[in-house]
């Protein structure tokens, strides 16, 4: 039993442990959620919480699953970029390397195009599917900033309803937030968020 605490805890020191950590910390405050309150519903101690965010547990594939279930991300976004070279880790996202969320039967599929959640901001690149609307007003305490790449979005903040074609670009800090594509095609958008949130 301890040889088999020692291995886990030997793998919890390598880089992608810290990067898990450092993005499991990102999402809570995403979430607004204290480590306490996190534990509470993950069932787990405070404790181990802060040393899984730490890097120096690492959390099990059961604990992966209700974390992506409580922090609302699929389980893959925590598997995500292990694969780089480790020259590139923490640096460079490749095309295929991408975490996702979201998927298509929602209406939108977001990229993570940033490297981790460490920084102090993130860059998504968000497709939002014809015909697509956000259900729930977003009410983000962020700084964002996005180019319209290809198609239409509907864009509105507060009382302001904008109309943004390709080509397009927008910044905005804590706005309630609603989106809608019109158009009959795929509009796919890049983001800079800060805090990150996802």
């Amino acid at each position: 039993m301890e040889a088999l605490l020692q291995d886990t805890t030997a793998k919890a020191t390598d880089p992608a442990s810290r990067r898990l950590g450092q993005d499991l910390r990102s999402l809570r405050k995403a979430r607004s959620f204290t480590l306490a309150e996190l534990a509470l519903k993950l069932g787990r101690s405070v404790g181990w919480l802060s040393q899984v965010e730490r890097g120096l547990s690492q959390p099990g594939i059961s604990d992966l699953r209700a974390l992506s279930n409580v922090l609302d991300v699929p389980l893959g976004f925590f598997f995500a970029n292990e694969t780089a070279p480790p020259e590139e880790q923490g640096f460079i996202v490749r095309r295929d390397a991408r975490r996702s969320l979201g998927n298509t039967q929602d209406g939108l599929v977001e990229e993570l195009l940033s490297p981790d959640l460490g920084g102090s901001f993130e860059i998504v690149r968000s497709v939002f599917a014809p015909g697509s609307v956000i259900k729930e007003p977003a009410n983000r305490p962020t700084e964002e900033a996005g180019y319209v790449v290809a198609g239409t979005l509907e864009l509105t903040l507060g009382d302001r309803r904008f109309q943004l074609l390709e080509g397009d670009s927008f910044r905005f800090k804590d706005q309630i937030l609603l989106w809608r594509n019109p158009g009959d095609k795929p509009c796919i958008v890049i983001w800079v968020i800060a805090p990150p949130l996802y």
